[in-house]
């Protein structure tokens, strides 16, 4: 049986759920409790040595650790339906969107996140090594994040999905970023339909509720 170690509050193991649903790939779910560092823990950091959700155990081979590597087993498990694209141009077009959304929209939010919260002092980064918050760090996300809307806007007007015409790894990303990003207090506004419009036709999908 495939288990994969989540934390249902995390935005990072919620792209492997929606994953794995659109995949209609059976698991078995191990929670990882994030706000009492249990992935900090002799027990978690055995199995997985970096200390991050999600992980993807799949009797298979070593435990992969990142949502890169649990999206490429997923798709060659489970070529049907094709969520990195079926055309070289697609799979180009899929793979420059998702990396952008990471950087220009995930990453922002951590950066506000992480370099702001009480909670998260000394754990400015994820994994085993603790890092210092820098309060600077914060502000430059949110404007960063405000930024990524904006461009996320622009980039859906006419267009029912990111990166090309079929729903793909990059809208799974772009949902989670753009949910999450509650946490820097920040949401699409009237200032941009497109993303609103968007948002509420992926609402439809079974997947997105998890």
């Amino acid at each position: 049986m495939i288990t994969l170690y989540d934390c249902s509050t995390a935005p990072s193991p919620r792209r492997a759920r929606i994953l794995l649903a659109e995949k209609g790939i059976v698991h078995e779910t191990v929670q990882v409790d994030l706000r009492n560092n249990e992935q900090l823990g002799d027990a978690y950091r055995q199995l997985n040595p970096q200390c991050t959700v999600p992980a993807l155990r799949t009797g298979e081979g070593p435990l992969l650790t990142d949502n890169a590597a649990i999206t490429a087993y997923a798709e060659a498990r489970c070529p049907e339906p094709p969520l990195l694209g079926i055309t070289p141009h697609e799979k180009a077009e899929i793979a420059s969107w998702n990396w952008r959304i990471e950087f220009e929209g995930l990453m922002a939010i951590a950066e506000a996140m992480r370099n702001s919260a009480p909670s998260m002092a000394n754990r400015a980064l994820p994994g085993p090594v603790d890092y210092a918050q820098i309060p600077e760090l914060a502000q430059r996300g949110l404007a960063r994040l405000q930024q990524f809307f904006a461009v996320l806007n622009e980039r859906l007007a006419g267009r029912d999905f990111v990166a090309t015409d079929r729903f793909s790894v990059a809208d799974i990303t772009a949902v989670v970023a753009v949910d999450f990003a509650r946490v820097a207090k920040v949401k699409p506004g009237e200032q941009h339909p497109h993303l609103q419009r968007w948002r509420a036709a992926m609402a439809q999908r079974a997947s997105m509720s998890l």
